[in-house]
């Protein structure tokens, strides 16, 4: 059969397609750009027919209609494997369930059978001559869904770019049970203006960076602002290995700071996983033969990023104890992100040649009656979630510098962590590191 012919007999609407959903199913939504906006209405529309539906996503970036419409859990329960300002909200009023990973791991999960799918339902680029649609923004463990679903339904969208990938970045129209069409916007997340803390710290990280080097940066105003130094640098030859593109990449392609000329592996060729940023940033990702998307069992593997010599890491965190145990995803028992990839980076880019890696946070912020909080703290004792244990710590950068953990011994952590934290919590600091025996008569105050 000729694979327009194909296509028309498996079009349908969102309505009819949802239909294949039955109670006690496990959906999967994919994870960014990949979200079924029509798909998502549709099945959010059968609230009052179905129970026990399942829904997996990460990071949304608009209204979900089977959380918005089904206020109370009756039909549908939403599960996230990563979070974003939206589904924080979502968890903070008990609409949404947080599931931990790792995300070199996450497609394991599906290929295992440790996350059953009865359907998969994502976003693609339109069907090409061949009869392939291009999984565009997202490539992450979108394979592993698909490959892990009984019931395939694709939402093809117009608006999505085609990006090469190195592999699993297609998907056939043969291996479809069902094709929707939806011409609206995709999902966007224009960077956040960095802040004059954020312009600090990247002060302070900056003279860490060189030519040649490869960048894996995260998402939020500190690695805005420093996208704009590197921009304005003299820096050279920068190489693009990361988990999330975002509008800093783009910012440093268009000044020509990323040629990727000086990488080990795919010289020559930016590699990303997931995109999430501006629709110019999707544009210029379309056909762009610079670039590649890669499975997340690939980007973030530590034992490729070890091959990567010259790899810096750069990425946020909530708070650090005196230890050196970093939190990075919760707030006490309050669900703010998740793992990601950062002890994927951090574990790669210490095993890679001349490679570092960084967590960046500011020091204190203030609540809504005022109270100042320092985000350097004794110890956690309120159920904060541990990303980075304290083996693992890297160099921590606050807007009053930088300290290396690595090779410290206790009494020395605490003394480089007091001494980048606000100057109105470090007498408290030292005070704490006495009374928890890991503070030398001989450090300074």
């Amino acid at each position: 059969m000729k694979v327009y012919e194909e296509y028309k007999k498996k079009l349908c609407t969102p309505q009819e397609a949802v239909q294949a959903v039955k109670s006690g199913d496990w959906i999967d939504y994919s994870q960014g750009c990949s979200f079924p906006t029509a798909l998502d209405c549709a099945l959010a529309a059968r609230r009052d027919e179905l129970r026990d539906v399942k829904i997996r996503n990460a990071i949304s970036c608009r209204p979900v209609q089977v959380v918005e419409q089904d206020k109370e859990r009756q039909a549908f329960t939403y599960n996230l494997w990563h979070c974003s300002g939206l589904d924080r909200q979502y968890l903070d009023q008990g609409r949404a369930f947080h599931a931990p990973m790792a995300f070199r791991n996450c497609g394991s999960y599906y290929s295992r059978g440790l996350a059953p799918v009865n359907a998969a339902m994502i976003t693609v680029a339109p069907m090409d001559a061949r009869g392939n649609f291009s999984y565009g923004l997202t490539n992450c463990c979108q394979q592993e869904v698909l490959d892990a679903a009984e019931v395939i339904i694709l939402e093809v969208n117009p608006h999505m770019p085609v990006v090469y990938g190195m592999e699993n970045d297609h998907i056939h129209i043969s291996e479809v049970t069902h094709v929707v069409e939806y011409d609206g916007s995709l999902c966007t997340a224009p960077g956040r203006a960095a802040t004059e803390s954020d312009r600090q710290i990247a002060a302070h990280i900056f003279p860490y960076l060189y030519d040649g080097m490869n960048l894996q940066l995260g998402i939020g105003g500190i690695p805005n602002a420093l996208g704009e130094l590197i921009a304005a640098s003299d820096l050279q030859d920068v190489g693009m290995h990361t988990e999330l593109m975002s509008d800093g990449y783009l910012q440093l392609y268009k000044a020509g700071k990323i040629t990727n000329k000086r990488k080990r592996l795919q010289r020559h060729k930016g590699v990303f996983s997931i995109c999430l940023g501006s629709a110019e940033l999707y544009e210029f990702l379309h056909y762009n033969q610079d670039i590649l998307s890669a499975p997340m069992s690939y980007v973030n593997n530590p034992e490729v990023i070890r091959q990567l010599d010259n790899f810096v890491s750069i990425n946020g965190c909530i708070a650090v104890d005196l230890y050196g145990q970093v939190s990075s995803e919760s707030a006490g028992i309050r669900q703010i992100s998740g793992t990601g990839g950062q002890l994927d980076f951090i574990t790669g880019a210490y095993m890679a040649a001349e490679g570092k890696a960084f967590l960046a946070m500011r020091s204190m912020h203030a609540d809504k009656h005022g109270v100042k909080h320092s985000h350097i703290v004794p110890r956690f004792t309120a159920g904060d979630i541990i990303t980075t244990p304290r083996t693992q710590a890297p160099y921590l950068v606050t807007e009053y510098g930088v300290a290396q953990l690595a090779g410290l011994t206790t009494w020395q952590r605490a003394e480089a962590l007091i001494a980048i934290a606000h100057p109105e919590f470090r007498e408290m600091l030292i005070q704490a590191a006495a009374a928890q025996g890991i503070w030398r008569q001989s450090n300074k105050r």
